[in-house]
């Protein structure tokens, strides 16, 4: 057995534990923050691609969120969330697809044993039926994120309002409302959301 996979600390091999402490950084309150970007992607159907994780450790507790994640403190949010979609997904999106920030959300949470704060600003952008088929065949995928991306797939909104009834767990919450209106035509907004 590699000495890696036996050097866990809190349910993490000593690199992933070093992946999470590079992007997240205590605020004033101690409480570990960073910034984010996401994609809500969507096919010509109304469906959006979402990942379904769980906790480092625990594979109970089980969540689907959108494409995305930390942003460097240098990196343009637009970037930030083409380069997650492409390490997440394999497509590789110019920025200037993607339209928004169409939702801000401020969600505090806890993952690998830490309470933790994140400012995600979401953007979208439309695929054709070749991107879609395309997506989640090619990720480059950190250590961290193999470990606990568990699934790729793609919801229609009624859907996922059915899952939520029998019991699973959406990010951010919303998330079948907020895609229909897209779907519909961007009117320029973008929501606050506050998920503590």
């Amino acid at each position: 057995m590699p000495q890696e996979s036996k050097n866990r600390q809190n349910g993490l091999t000593k690199s992933q534990q070093a992946e999470v402490n590079s992007e997240w950084v205590a605020d004033a309150d101690g409480i570990l923050h960073r910034n984010a970007a996401r994609v809500i992607l969507l096919d010509d159907s109304g469906r959006s691609l979402l990942v379904r994780g769980h906790d480092v450790g625990d594979l109970n507790h089980q969540w689907w969120f959108t494409v995305g994640g930390g942003v460097g403190p240098d990196e343009v949010p637009v970037r930030g969330a083409c380069r997650e979609l492409f390490e997440e997904t394999g497509l590789s999106l110019d920025p200037d697809r993607l339209i928004g920030p169409v939702l801000k959300r401020r969600a505090t949470f806890y993952f690998a044993l830490e309470t933790r704060r994140q400012d995600e600003l979401f953007f979208c952008a439309r695929v054709d039926s070749a991107e879609r088929r395309a997506a989640g065949k090619n990720q480059h995928l950190t250590s961290l994120e193999l470990d606990v991306l568990d699934e790729f797939r793609w919801w229609a909104p009624e859907d996922i309002r059915a899952a939520e009834a029998a019991g699973q767990t959406f990010y951010p919450r919303g998330i079948a409302d907020i895609i229909e209106r897209l779907d519909a035509g961007w009117d320029g907004s973008c929501p606050v959301l506050r998920e503590d």
